[in-house]
């Protein structure tokens, strides 16, 4: 099956509500199905400013719509998604 990377970043002052949804988030990608690999992307002082995902799916719909189902998403987290096609050069998903 196809890989996917989603990158999502946090709009500008959303780092509380970040952290107050991040138990919900957590517990989303837990039950995912398709979830490769997860983890936040920091700014110079180590504080989360976005997130990439990778997931392994049929086809890009079910990439948009895990992103689209996040907790982050619900509460306005994100600035922006991007989903692409991703294809694992080195390492091991």
């Amino acid at each position: 099956m196809p890989l996917y990377a989603i990158v999502c970043k946090d709009k500008p002052g959303a780092l509380e509500t970040r952290l107050a949804t991040r138990p919900q988030h957590l517990a989303y990608l837990a039950e995912s199905k398709i979830l490769k690999l997860a983890g936040a992307l920091l700014d110079d002082a180590g504080n989360p400013v976005g997130s990439i995902l990778i997931v392994e799916t049929e086809d890009k719909a079910a990439a948009h719509a895990q992103a689209d189902n996040d907790p982050y998403t619900a509460a306005g987290v994100f600035e922006s998604v991007e989903i692409h096609a991703w294809r694992l050069a080195v390492g091991s998903a």
